[in-house]
């Protein structure tokens, strides 16, 4: 096992220079796909924008998303003083995602440093560094969850290791934020319950003690003030709409559950490499699915590496044994997240779209490295013997593979940014052509309608319809309401869909008569009286 720095002389020496510098690299690659809306957004993510202004306004205080009962809000709450100074964008609404990112990569290379060598943070941050569209989509875009529940978990070990260490001097004030951290997270997304509960282990590994007195009952108030929002809403929620229940009508999914062995080839092959950033979006190739297939055993090797490094701590203080309990919490949250994914339908039935679900594994990218890292060290240094020698020249090719894999997977991303970009100059095309219409009420499909009134700051207000002309999915009812109300509304509808072929059969010899302008793929209708076939 080997000797971490300690804290007070971790200080900008060589290793924490090319990390910095390193990470000054990833933030401003970020940035710049913040600037040029790279990935694309859509109205999943408008909805977000949306609720932002909302917030902003003073008109809403939203829980979760509008229209459902389990995505909590925060990253709209971030952006809402953002919105109210500089108005609604895609760059003002993902720009606290870049800074929750920045506070992810520091916070990952100070734990990293902390429970193993300062090299190895520096790779593993090299790591972070790098990203796919699969990764940077679950980093940048405004769709919940993921970007905040990261650093809070990594905030929550590190108060763990601090306070077990004797170098947190508020112990009291540092229990309560990791409480109310704890119970935020829990809040924002469901996704990292997992890893909640191995830390909560962990803390109380380090200060059992403490917790029996006011430390305990402050962890507790934290806890309960960051959860409150999620507690809240599920108590004046109606039955069945409560968030447990849809997220277990979302985990069953529809029809059979698929064989074990698909949902565990879903996880494992295609969800692994996708969201450590070694594939791209539509998919791995057999030569970029190894990583999924080692992953398991890597697991297994960093949890006996960290259960030797406690038996060998017996009879030390706390400050000694958390390092390596720490490093078990690691292998533990990953473990516990990969199988929950894996028990889920959607782990078979759509890996590709699903694999945004185990972007939370980048918490634990350190400890799953590790045994790869401690080998090639001992080889390269001569310290091991003939077989040792050959594990750790596989472990060097296993760590050279994984880089030059993730900077050719993030190089073929770079070279195809043209289609995201195309995709959002035309939907501010079409914002822009709709707003010169003068219509102020429109009807549209799921994917175009919040986007489209984000992209106008509501000048534009739309509502959903389905492909037969029928009420669709409204997440947020005030606009339904605006726009069944209106007299005389548009409608814009991509060109030849069957909501647009409904809509030109009901006008009949009218319907190019109420056309008003085709742009971006669309059509824009403004017929003399309103068409609402389901009335």
């Amino acid at each position: 096992m080997s000797t971490p720095v300690p804290p007070d002389r971790a200080r900008l020496d060589r290793p924490a220079l090319v990390a910095l510098l390193l990470g000054l690299a990833g933030v401003g690659y970020r940035l710049v796909l913040t600037l040029l809306t790279v990935p694309a957004a859509n109205s999943d993510e408008a909805t977000f924008g949306l609720a932002a202004m909302h917030i902003a306004a003073g008109r809403e205080h939203p829980v979760f998303l509008y229209g459902q009962h389990y995505m909590g809000m925060v990253e709209s709450y971030l952006a809402a003083p953002l919105v109210a100074v500089a108005g609604p964008g895609w760059p003002v609404l993902r720009l606290p995602l870049v800074a929750l990112y920045a506070v992810f990569l520091w916070l990952s290379y100070r734990l990293s440093r902390q429970l193993y060598r300062p090299w190895f943070a520096t790779f593993t941050v090299g790591l972070l560094v790098l990203g796919t569209e699969r990764v940077v989509r679950d980093q940048l875009t405004v769709v919940g969850g993921r970007p905040e529940v990261k650093p809070a978990v990594l905030a929550i070990l590190l108060i763990a290791l601090g306070l077990a260490g004797r170098r947190v001097r508020l112990r009291r004030a540092a229990v309560a934020l990791a409480g109310f951290l704890a119970g935020a997270a829990l809040w924002s997304d469901w996704l990292i319950a997992p890893y909640l509960a191995v830390a909560g282990l962990l803390l109380l590994h380090a200060v059992r003690r403490e917790l029996l007195g006011w430390s305990g009952l402050l962890l507790v108030a934290g806890f309960a003030v960051g959860v409150t929002p999620l507690v809240w809403d599920n108590l004046v929620a109606p039955p069945g709409a409560d968030s447990l229940s849809v997220l277990r009508q979302l985990s069953a999914g529809t029809g059979p559950t698929p064989p074990l062995v698909d949902r565990v080839r879903g996880g494992l092959l295609e969800g692994v490499p996708l969201a450590t950033g070694l594939c791209p979006v539509t998919g791995c190739a057999r030569w970029q699915e190894w990583f999924g297939l080692l992953y398991p055993v890597l697991l297994a090797a960093a949890a006996g590496l960290a259960l030797v490094g406690y038996r060998r701590t017996a009879g030390r203080p706390t400050a000694v044994r958390v390092r390596p309990v720490t490093q078990l919490t690691l292998v533990a949250g990953a473990a516990l997240t990969l199988l929950a994914y894996v028990r889920s339908p959607p782990a078979a039935t759509d890996p590709l779209a699903n694999a945004r679900y185990l972007s939370v594994l980048q918490i634990s990218l350190p400890a799953v490295l590790w045994p790869l890292w401690l080998a090639a060290v001992a080889c390269w240094r001569g310290t091991a013997g003939v077989v040792g020698r050959l594990v750790g020249a596989s472990a060097t090719a296993v760590l050279a593979g994984l880089t030059t894999t993730a900077l050719v997977a993030t190089g073929l991303f770079l070279t195809a940014l043209d289609p995201p970009m195309a995709d959002q100059r035309r939907a501010r095309e079409l914002a822009d052509a709709v707003r010169r219409t003068g219509l102020r009420e429109v009807y549209g499909d799921y994917w175009t309608c919040n986007r489209l009134t984000f992209d106008t700051g509501e000048r534009v207000v739309c509502a959903v319809l389905d492909g037969q002309l029928t009420p669709g999915q409204n997440r947020y009812g005030p606009y339904w309401r605006r726009v069944e109300q209106a007299g005389r509304p548009g409608y814009v509808l991509p060109v030849d869909s069957p909501a647009e072929r409904r809509l030109r059969g009901l006008l009949g010899d009218r319907a190019d008569a109420a056309r008003l302008v085709e742009v971006a793929g669309y059509r824009v209708y403004h017929p003399t009286s309103a068409v609402r076939p389901w009335r």
